[in-house]
């Protein structure tokens, strides 16, 4: 089997046959595998596993670009990649700001890899689903518990070439009792980090203590936020605020050197914390970095050509289809607390209320909610990241510290940096959840939050 390294180089050398000398030409290979195992009704359904190798090309010659994709790499499929994509750019538009390539430079990490995880067949997802279920207590039980390894290398006519490797895993799962759905989910590199019985507990008694819940008008409520709505949080600002072209182009609400954020938030992105390769689209080395520290924007992230624009370097934040999606920071996590807005005191688990970190910050509020999940959240204004979304797998009013009742799904209207502002955050937890999305995507790393306030707009059915 041809090593993803060696079929990179194959291809820079068919470009230099094929378009000359005078291309510039990248290439990026990965062959990734994913195994599957899904469960509903309590018992497992499927297993599937899927293998593939994928080529993706951009060509820069007589100052145009293109770009090509394949997962055919035998010999003819490698060869009818690159006579493509050379006849594809001789009818593209001229591209001036075409960045240039990666020179060669050195990547000093290979990635998160465990070999266990990277082994792992259905008997071990299977184990993880049987504690699931017998953790639910007889609930209604669904989800998927997932691994995956990935095998990586960018090679471009320039010289450099780099290669590097991960494993994640990953489990979601959901219980059900009378109508209300508890959720529990986690990711990391290493299939051991997932413990079937603990998420499921988790869902069953998320899932028990939203039964029959009460209905509440509009308005603002102070909000402890858990994990899995965090989660939200940071993608939406990864995607649309942290995002180099995004900056460039005046649609983010960042401006580096500006306290847009409370002092108690920090976000940091570190792809070498979960499952990523040491390397971007562009070959450019993966490091972590600050985008805010005690409140203040720092930085945004930048490929080559966002960066050119701006003139400032590349962060390794390149992905496939960056010249129109932009630089996105995909691992990006806010940092655990620290005095004096963190929290302050052990919590007592009980209800809904599923670890320590949330009920501490429960129990300091007055009258507010307990929100596990947002979802189908849409951007209403880029600029100032209005997000308008749902709250899912269950509500509950908090009175006096306390979990009081389970409540009817909210619809919200949000501006999401307005809810981090100077002074909204009023507790961040200790221990950060990594949360994952899809398969060699994002991953965002993400304690509860204590807000001040939350614009709830109306009610939502489900």
């Amino acid at each position: 089997m041809t090593s993803p390294l060696d079929l990179a180089g194959r291809v820079v050398e068919l470009v230099r046959q094929v378009a000359g000398p005078g291309a510039e030409a990248e290439v990026g290979t990965e062959r990734a595998e994913l195994a599957l195992t899904r469960f509903a009704n309590s018992f497992i359904h499927q297993n599937l596993a899927d293998v593939a190798t994928t080529v993706r090309l951009r060509l820069h010659l007589d100052g145009r670009t293109a770009t090509g994709s394949s997962t055919v790499v035998s010999a003819e499929g490698v060869r009818d990649l690159v006579e493509r994509t050379v006849a594809a750019v001789r009818h593209c538009p001229p591209d001036p700001g075409w960045p240039g390539l990666t020179p060669p430079t050195s990547v000093d990490d290979d990635g998160n890899w465990d070999e266990a995880t990277a082994a792992a067949g259905p008997e071990e997802r299977a184990e993880r689903v049987r504690e699931f279920v017998e953790a639910v207590g007889g609930l209604e039980a669904a989800g998927y518990c997932r691994t995956g390894r990935r095998e990586g290398a960018f090679a471009n006519t320039a010289g450099h070439a780099v290669t590097g490797r991960s494993t994640e895993a990953a489990m979601d799962g959901i219980a059900r009792c009378g109508g209300a759905d508890g959720v529990a989910r986690l990711g990391s590199f290493r299939l051991a980090d997932l413990h079937g019985g603990v998420l499921g507990a988790r869902a069953s008694v998320k899932a028990r203590a939203g039964v029959a819940p009460v209905e509440l008008p509009p308005g603002r409520y102070e909000v402890v936020l858990e994990p899995t709505a965090v989660a939200d949080l940071l993608q939406n600002l990864a995607t649309y605020g942290f995002n180099g072209k995004a900056y460039n182009e005046q649609r983010s609400f960042a401006v580096p050197g500006e306290e847009q954020f409370d002092r108690s938030v920090t976000l940091l992105d570190d792809p070498l914390a979960g499952p990523a390769l040491p390397f971007d689209a562009e070959g450019t080395r993966r490091t972590p970095m600050a985008l805010v520290e005690h409140g203040v924007t720092r930085t945004v992230t930048h490929d080559r050509r966002t960066a050119a624009e701006a003139g400032t370097a590349s962060t390794g934040h390149a992905v496939p289809g960056g010249a129109s999606f932009g630089a996105v920071p995909l691992h990006l996590g806010l940092a655990p607390a620290a005095s004096p807005n963190g929290v302050t005191r052990p919590g007592e688990v009980s209800g809904p209320v599923v670890d320590a970190d949330t009920a501490a910050l429960v129990g300091q509020v007055r009258r507010g909610l307990l929100v596990t999940d947002l979802w189908y959240t849409r951007v209403l204004d880029p600029r100032s990241l209005v997000v308008t979304g749902l709250t899912r797998n269950g509500v509950w009013l908090i009175e006096d510290g306390e979990v009081a009742a389970a409540v009817q799904n909210f619809r919200f209207t949000q501006s999401y940096p307005q809810a981090l502002a100077p002074g909204a955050v009023l507790g961040i937890g200790r221990h950060p959840a990594l949360q994952s999305q899809t398969f060699s995507s994002a991953w965002w790393s993400a304690p509860p939050v204590w807000l001040a306030s939350w614009n709830f707009t109306g009610g939502a059915s489900g």
